[in-house]
């Protein structure tokens, strides 16, 4: 509230204490003789009384996203590359290729953000797919197909780091009730992801060489 400070007498300690505009202060000599556990106590209450109401707001607003918020929406698998974002998005394209899969698209998010006088941090999504996958889970839930061809995203954050990203095909088989019958579709699919995913990031894992 404003207007009058508001004033306390701390119990036992004869040490009167003023919360105002300017925070907390102590009046008079007294001071001196805040030994007390409950006199202790009764400062530190009075301390957090007193305290503007918008500071405790101004520190939550300021923590640290959680990795869960910021990095890690439902469905999507993402693991960090060690090159680049063109370079993993490259490399992530000619393992594709190099396992028989079609690219049918590949979009550059940051420059369509400069052509409109707009600035992204790099962002490009490349779409691929292949019918003999596909196919059986459409045929067991046809809305699925908003979801396919599958989709991989790579970015680099504000950090300089490199990120690639993709939906779990086991998710979205769940979120469309397309999981009768496709076990072993969505198995091979998780695993030809992880595989491609491995050789477009990490720096162990070596490029066929006729698709260098």
């Amino acid at each position: 509230m404003r207007g009058e400070p508001w004033r306390s007498e701390a119990p036992s300690t004869g040490i009167v204490l003023a919360a105002g505009s300017a925070g907390l202060h102590s009046l008079g000599a007294g001071a001196a003789r805040l030994t007390s556990p409950a006199a202790l106590l009764a400062m530190a209450a009075l301390m957090l009384l007193a305290s503007p109401a918008h500071t405790l707001d101004q520190v939550s607003a300021h923590e640290p996203p959680s990795r869960k918020t910021a990095m890690d929406p439902e469905g999507l698998t993402i693991r960090p590359s060690s090159y680049g974002p063109k370079e993993t998005m490259d490399r992530l394209a000619a393992s594709l290729v190099d396992k028989g899969l079609a690219i049918l698209a590949r979009i550059d998010h940051a420059a369509a953000a400069a052509n409109a006088g707009l600035e992204l941090q790099p962002t490009e999504v490349l779409i691929f797919g292949n019918a003999r996958a596909g196919t059986p889970l459409m045929n067991a839930a046809q809305t699925i197909g908003i979801d396919l061809p599958l989709k991989v995203l790579v970015w680099q954050d504000h950090k300089g780091d490199t990120w690639l990203a993709y939906n779990d095909p086991n998710w979205l088989a769940k979120r469309h009730g397309a999981t009768l019958g496709t076990d072993r579709v969505l198995a091979s699919m998780t695993e030809r992801l992880s595989a491609v995913a491995d050789e477009a990031t990490s720096l162990s894992t070596k490029l066929p060489e006729a698709v260098k």
